[in-house]
């Protein structure tokens, strides 16, 4: 009898451990890849800024929230801070490249006052990774001690990252239509919110599942935000449209004539 329950423990050990391989091996690669499409879903947005020369309307805001949440993530997937969290450093190394690109481009082609405001904000981010970095290898002694100081702070940061899109979330409400919303990043940040919150409940981190868990709920409801107003948003368009071709329509053969007069002029 003590045979088999030996037996039946050893199989029950070797299960799990095959579990937890083969989901390892799925969602690491998975999470990466996701991460890296989720920094690269703004390219549209700054070949459009490179294009035109100019930044327009554009907020620096969550580049610059996503260039120091990177360079916190970078700092806790270290292993003096939190050992085995390799992809959590290799991903965030890379997005906060691609966000520096960004910024880079943000300051080229922004105005005088809005470009000496991102490099100031920039420069105050530098200076608070760099200080964090130093303080908490002198002062705290440990990597259980370190990952729960880096960790605490990366929550507050992840979570301000994925909330900036809420500002955008109300002007939907408001004007019913999702236009400006933009459907690929939303759906990008849900998927990455749900794969890292999966890697985190593998050796069951809670400083990566519990942000990435909200991460995921504030993505979920933009999507939801799009599927309800996808329809209006699409009518409100149309009628946008018509009404354009509406206005071209009323032109009369007079006015026709006197602009042709004028041309000739």
């Amino acid at each position: 009898m003590a045979s088999h329950d030996f037996a039946r423990s050893v199989l029950g050990v070797i299960a799990s451990v095959l579990v937890s391989v083969s989901v390892t091996v799925v969602f690491f690669p998975l999470g990466n890849v996701i991460s890296i499409i989720l920094f690269l879903s703004t390219v549209p947005t700054f070949y459009k800024i490179w294009k035109k020369k100019s930044v327009e309307q554009y907020s620096p805001v969550p580049y610059l929230v996503t260039f120091v949440n990177c360079g916190l993530w970078i700092f806790y997937g270290l292993p003096f801070v939190h050992p085995h969290s390799l992809l959590v450093t290799t991903t965030n190394g890379a997005g906060i490249v691609i966000e520096s690109v960004y910024l880079l481009l943000f300051i080229i082609y922004s105005d005088s006052k809005k470009r000496i405001r991102v490099i100031l904000v920039l420069i105050m981010e530098i200076i608070f990774l760099g200080v964090l970095f130093a303080l908490t290898l002198t002062l705290a002694h440990g990597t259980k001690l370190r990952s729960a100081i880096i960790g605490s702070i990366c929550i507050a940061g992840n979570i301000m990252m994925y909330a900036s899109p809420l500002s955008v979330m109300k002007m939907v409400i408001k004007t019913k239509s999702v236009e400006y919303m933009p459907f690929l990043l939303s759906l990008f940040c849900f998927a990455n919110g749900v794969c890292w919150f999966s890697y985190g409940l593998i050796r069951f981190d809670p400083f990566v599942v519990a942000p990435n868990g909200i991460g995921a709920l504030f993505a979920l409801a933009q999507l939801v935000l799009y599927a309800i107003f996808y329809k209006s948003t699409q009518r409100i368009m149309a009628e946008r449209q018509a009404k354009g071709e509406l206005n071209l329509g009323n032109v009369t053969p007079s006015s026709r004539s006197n602009n042709s007069q004028l041309e000739f002029v």
